[in-house]
């Protein structure tokens, strides 16, 4: 049986949840007020410091959600940044959805889970 590690956690959830080999990271959002690029950026410099405190890091993604405020008007500006960011050769499952965000300011959100090192 694997141990579960919960880290960072408060009353509603735990930021990253360790079973066995797989790393679970609850939704991420950004701390910026920006434009999409500015968003994305931010969220997956945040998703790339919880991967590292679990021992993995983005070559080891396995899926991905990720939820745009407008699909429409956002698509193009985060799929760009994503392009930068995730490795090519090293591709996760992925789903693009558009939702109601948790506030108003929020264009993306983006929750992963990946395999240890």
């Amino acid at each position: 049986m694997h141990t579960i590690i919960r880290q960072d956690s408060n009353a509603r959830l735990s930021r990253v949840v360790i079973h066995g080999d797989t790393v679970y990271v609850a939704g991420v959002t950004s701390a910026e007020q920006g434009d999409i690029v500015a968003q994305t950026r931010d969220v997956l410099a945040k998703i790339d410091g919880y991967l590292a405190s679990a021992g993995s890091d983005k070559r080891h993604l396995l899926s991905v959600q990720i939820w745009l405020k407008n699909i429409e008007a956002d698509f193009a500006g985060m799929n760009s940044v994503w392009a930068e960011w995730a490795p090519a050769d090293a591709l996760p499952t992925r789903a693009t959805c558009e939702a109601r965000l948790a506030a108003p300011e929020l264009l993306v959100e983006i929750i992963v889970t990946a395999a240890k090192k």
